[in-house]
């Protein structure tokens, strides 16, 4: 599975570079309870606002966490939690930045 992003700026009208994220995985227990998040991979956005390639290697529940701090002071960090049923197919999840709002979904 290979699970990319991507960050637009939609305020300033360009892609994001820079920005840190990191994708986590939610670790549950024997009896299902979650047991809290686990870092998997960091990685910076490129030129494009880009990150090609994460490690997302399995079903679960997942998130990625931007670090937006430098594009927005009213969402300095946004998370978004989804959902890998079939770890074979690739999976985009782009966020979309605006100065007082934000937009993702599951692109390919």
């Amino acid at each position: 599975m290979s699970l990319s992003t991507h960050v637009l700026d939609t305020g300033a009208g360009c892609p994001a570079a820079g920005v840190a994220v990191r994708l986590e995985k939610i670790i549950l227990g024997f009896d299902g309870q979650s047991k809290g998040w686990r870092l998997v991979a960091e990685a910076t956005t490129d030129d494009d606002g880009r990150i090609a390639s994460l490690p997302a290697d399995a079903a679960g529940r997942w998130r990625l966490v931007f670090d937006t701090a430098e594009r927005s002071a009213f969402f300095p960090e946004v998370t978004i939690t989804f959902v890998i049923d079939d770890p074979a197919v690739h999976l985009h999840v782009p966020l979309l930045l605006a100065p007082y709002g934000l937009s993702s979904y599951r692109g390919s």
